[in-house]
């Protein structure tokens, strides 16, 4: 290791973020998420330790961190939901400027096996001004899909995001084919990362790593 990557990881480190080297990705020590100078924590609480489990709430809730800024790259992360309609909205919110303006890709996991629903299973979204409602309306089905391949909605499933701004993909259990393909709809080009519950949702998450360009 270089002598820079030594000095970063030590760096990193102090702030509870682990640098993986070989593959050069920052993996956020989830250990420490009740730590307040680390993770910011919005509209929920955190119900467990040994994986980040967001509370269910009316609104909608994030944790993110307080110390990596986030422009162009790939984040992957491990998603766990439920499969109870309307009350599991589940995701990643990236490019966050405060608890109400941000990008966010979550999920349905009740739509994933549904039918008559299931090109509702991801959605983009860009709050305040383009809540989900609000594009459906104004572009059905073009921020939101299917996912291929589907997970079982009762069951963990890992997600990747990639962004190159204003290019956004986002993969679902190591598939080559993106479940979604959009462009972003905000300005902003960098900002925090975050965890993401819908209204009345809670949620679980493992496993969060980000790779920057």
């Amino acid at each position: 290791m270089k002598k820079r990557e030594i000095v970063l990881a030590v760096i990193l480190l102090g702030v509870g973020i682990i640098l993986n080297a070989q593959q050069k990705a920052i993996v956020p020590d989830l250990s420490k998420i009740k730590e307040p100078h680390l993770w910011n924590l919005y509209n929920r609480e955190l119900i467990s330790d040994t994986v980040v489990h967001l509370n269910e709430k009316s609104g909608d809730g994030m944790l993110w961190l307080r110390n990596i800024d986030f422009a162009d790259g790939r984040i992957e992360i491990d998603i766990k939901g439920k499969n109870e309609a309307g009350r599991s909205f589940v995701g990643l919110a990236f490019h966050i400027l405060n608890d109400s303006t941000y990008d966010a890709i979550y999920f349905r996991p009740f739509n994933f096996k549904n039918l008559e629903r299931s090109n509702h299973s991801v959605q983009y979204i860009s709050h305040p001004g383009y809540p989900w409602y609000k594009l459906r309306e104004e572009n059905p089905g073009k921020y939101e899909n299917t996912v291929q391949p589907i997970p079982d909605p009762e069951e963990w499933f890992h997600a990747t995001i990639i962004v190159a701004y204003p290019l956004v993909k986002v993969f679902v259990n190591d598939s080559e084919v993106p479940s979604l393909t959009i462009h972003q709809l905000s300005s902003r080009k960098s900002g925090k990362i975050g965890f993401w519950v819908g209204n009345n949702s809670d949620g679980y998450f493992n496993n969060l790593k980000v790779i920057q360009n």
